[in-house]
């Protein structure tokens, strides 16, 4: 069986203009935040331990951990709250519709009894709190006229709720059963954050005016704010507390994030300003922090999370970064240590290190969108949706200049000759077109609709895929196919086509979802009966040494075989990515990589690849 060795997770989404509200447990040093319809939890101490849950229907908002650690609760754009177990497989608990469109924040009570819910609804319902297990409501929460961007519990008794939203105004509540009490008037702009301190003395108000204002958590009255001397120049999005309610963490649009000591009389003085080390573009602007333990944790706009040391805040941080969409593409370097190249639609490349994680973005002068990818040790060739195919030379963690070809039409698949790569073969709509650098060398229109290609390392011959279901197998001569045979056995277009290492093999996969072997030599069938997918096959890779291809699905599965046993003998990887596996390739012989919608990469280490045996019929 393949049990999991690391997960590469992806990052926060985020948006532009708005802050994002990341939470996680002091206990299990862990965070939690939300990626698609995915609440990703991650361990500070333990980057390559990941947990996700993905089982909302509609993308996920905020989750929290109980105080006691022993639940979460998840929402979502739906405005639907799913309450789960931390342990046993995320048992489901509770779920309930909270309100009527997307929750922004939720927070619990300490005594772990009750749920507070802020963020879109109708009328006046913005803001619901609610008993976790029965769902019944637990006071009326008027006094909003738009979207409540957070809200807050107050740590201790007397219990209080605040809320504060983009009608700039803070609401204060009191209960249980909890009623209105006031409207606090002191931001001009939108309202992003309020926190309470752990102590249950004081809460905090940030804001898009550049303001921090601090509360008494009993009444309700102002009684101090963030000094404007060194303070933020731009909004401010959210705020934390340290654990000993004696210093607060605020990150802002100015890509900065401040430590603010909270002196006797309530009043806020910056000790430390911690700047985005980043390049200094858009993407640096900081929309979400949280302080916990002896680790701060700031996320920016483009997703990077940053991990400071409480203790030593002169330390540089912890980089973590990846991919905030869905990953299209793979590719395994041979290199060693391994290194892993991972693409997005938006065009970011990720580059990832076996036993390492996250290594670095590969930079590119032209950021284009990325449909197909291909990878060797020095070169990148990628396609997007301009017609035209790039190539970058790969030079550490950085890419070089850029060559480009417009081809004339838009590229549906890419395959170099690997030990040639100069060498290209791209798939268009009616044919194919040999590159050799950023050279047109021909175009051939093969008369059907081709829906996939590859070509074998020398570049002497060159398989096609049809819409038809069938592979047409050619001989490379100068610029000219000659065609040699034509393989029958699909019954849909195909998909995917890769020559095993040794190249005395082909597999392709079609979108019936059936995988195939064929023999080089005799062109004969050498496996069969690969039809245990339920969805189109999207991606396959063979081991390098021939024995085991791996294919992944629409289905979420990854199913690996052993070519010389009946594909009946089969390891199943259930589950693989959310969404939809999108690529794979092996780093050796017993080790898988995979990537997925999710946006995570995931790799699985061989333990007994065949002794699972699923007996079930396709």
């Amino acid at each position: 069986m393949a049990q999991l060795s690391e997960t590469y997770a992806c990052v926060p989404s985020t948006e532009r203009g708005r802050g994002i509200l990341i939470s996680g447990d002091p206990k299990s040093n862990s965070i939690l935040y939300c990626n698609g319809r995915s609440v990703i939890i991650r361990y500070l101490d333990r980057p390559l331990e990941v947990k996700v849950y993905g089982e909302h229907a509609y993308p996920a908002t905020v989750a929290r951990y109980s105080p006691n650690g022993e639940w979460i609760a998840s929402a979502d754009v739906s405005g639907t709250v799913r309450i789960w177990g931390t342990h046993n497989d995320f048992v489901l608990k509770k779920e309930f519709r909270v309100l009527s469109g997307r929750i922004d924040d939720l927070q619990w009570s300490p005594d772990c009894q009750r749920i507070v819910a802020s963020g879109e609804g109708k009328g006046t319902s913005f803001v619901r709190a609610f008993v976790w297990d029965s769902g019944s409501n637990v006071g009326e929460f008027d006094g909003h006229s738009r979207r409540v961007l957070s809200c807050a519990f107050k740590p201790t008794r007397p219990f209080r709720i605040v809320t504060c939203g983009e009608d700039f105004l803070i609401n204060f509540y009191e209960g249980p059963p909890f009623k209105f009490k006031q409207s606090l008037r002191d931001h001009s702009n939108f309202v992003n954050c309020v926190r309470f301190s752990p102590d249950g003395n004081v809460f905090i108000t940030v804001s898009s005016d550049k303001k921090g204002l601090l509360y008494d958590a009993k009444t309700g009255d102002k009684i101090g704010e963030l000094s404007s001397e060194d303070g933020h120049n731009g909004s401010i999005y959210a705020a934390s507390w340290s654990p000993d309610s004696k210093r607060v963490l605020t990150v802002s649009a100015d890509k900065s994030a401040k430590v603010w000591e909270i002196s006797d009389d309530n009043n806020g003085k910056v000790v430390k300003t911690l700047v985005c080390p980043g390049s200094g573009g858009v993407e640096d602007m900081l929309v979400g922090c949280l302080w916990q333990n002896d680790h701060i944790v700031t996320v920016s706009l483009g997703g990077t999370l940053y991990l400071y040391s409480a203790s030593d805040l002169d330390k540089a941080p912890l980089e973590l970064s990846g991919h905030m969409k869905n990953i299209n593409s793979l590719a395994v370097l041979k290199s060693e240590p391994q290194v892993i190249l991972s693409t997005s639609y938006d065009g970011l490349i990720v580059k990832w290190v076996q036993g390492v994680g996250y290594s670095g973005k590969l930079e590119r002068k032209a950021i284009t969108q990325i449909k197909c990818f291909a990878a060797v040790k020095e070169e990148i060739v990628s396609s997007g949706f301009d017609n035209k195919v790039w190539r970058f030379s790969l030079l550490g963690d950085q890419c070089g200049d850029a060559d480009s070809v417009d081809i004339g039409n838009q590229p549906k698949d890419l395959s170099l000759a690997l030990l040639s790569p100069e060498l290209a073969l791209v798939a268009i709509d009616t044919g194919v077109t040999l590159l050799r650098g950023t050279t047109v060398v021909s175009t051939i229109d093969l008369g059907f609709t081709v829906t996939a290609c590859v070509i074998s390392p020398n570049g002497n011959e060159a398989i096609v895929g049809g819409q038809d279901g069938k592979l047409h197998v050619y001989s490379v001569t100068g610029d000219t196919l000659h065609e040699q045979a034509v393989l029958e056995k699909h019954r849909g277009p195909i998909t995917v086509i890769r020559y095993s290492p040794d190249v005395s093999m082909v597999a392709s996969a079609d979108t019936n979802r059936e995988a195939v072997v064929w023999d080089c030599a005799s062109r004969e069938i050498k496996l069969k009966n690969m039809l245990y997918h339920t969805a189109r096959i999207n991606c396959l890779a063979w081991s390098p040494n021939s024995s085991m291809i791996a294919t992944g699905s629409l289905d979420t599965c990854v199913i690996v075989y052993e070519v010389d046993k009946p594909a009946s003998d089969r390891t199943t990887i259930k589950g693989a990515h959310l969404g939809g596996v999108y690529g794979l390739g092996f780093t050796d012989d017993d080790t898988l990589v995979s990537s997925g919608e999710d946006a995570c990469v995931r790799v699985w280490k061989e333990q007994y690849w065949v002794i699972m045996i699923y007996c079930n019929l396709p």
